[in-house]
């Protein structure tokens, strides 16, 4: 089995969903929460890093990576992505 690894050459194709303006969720910055898939089909989420604040309430069998980041999103984004995301 082949671990699965982010490809730095993957570019952004198209949001997900809305953007957080659209949404209200800007708090008007531009400096916002969004979803976007990437040119490889990955899927790249720009959100708040709770990584601290969560690493010691993961449920068992999770587990954040030295290289990975447990990041926060609006629950309006990720419903407003719905449509957006395959069922398989």
């Amino acid at each position: 089995m082949v671990s699965w690894d982010a490809d730095p050459s993957a570019t952004f194709a198209r949001r997900l969903g809305r953007s957080a303006a659209d949404l209200g969720e800007s708090g008007g910055t531009t400096t916002c929460p969004d979803i976007w898939e990437l040119s490889n089909g990955d899927v790249a989420v720009i959100g708040r890093d709770l990584t601290d604040v969560y690493v010691s309430q993961l449920p068992e069998g999770v587990s954040v990576g030295q290289d990975e980041r447990l990041v926060v999103i609006p629950r309006s984004m990720i419903l407003a992505a719905k449509p957006d995301i395959p069922d398989a």
